[in-house]
């Protein structure tokens, strides 16, 4: 994910930047890209606690809804962007919803820690 994020955010920023801005969208996928990467580090960050800690099965729950929220939030938005299909604006508050759940089960998870 974190590869695939360097590649839309390239492309975007060097092939697609006048068209973006032209439809008024730069900011959307700048937004798109940013939250992907946040959790991208975030998903390593977990990743690696979960190889110190590998018995803290809890891990699981927030990587799980981290990946979704990013295809869902994300990936709604570079549709959107890349599209024109506005409809698609309706999935990112549900990839958003994911991604604060998933901080949240984090919270839950390492309570105990």
């Amino acid at each position: 994910m974190g590869a695939l994020g360097v590649a839309i955010g390239a492309f975007g920023a060097h092939k697609l930047h006048d068209m973006l801005e032209k439809a008024g969208r730069l900011d959307t996928f700048e937004t798109a890209v940013r939250y992907q990467f946040y959790h991208v580090l975030a998903l390593f960050a977990l990743g690696t606690l979960w190889a110190f800690r590998p018995e803290l099965r809890s891990l699981s729950t927030p990587a799980w809804l981290w990946v979704g929220g990013i295809l869902l939030f994300s990936g709604s938005l570079y549709v959107l962007c890349f599209t024109g299909i506005t409809k698609m604006g309706i999935v990112a508050p549900i990839g958003g919803l994911l991604l604060l759940a998933g901080w949240l089960s984090l919270a839950w998870a390492v309570r105990s820690l």
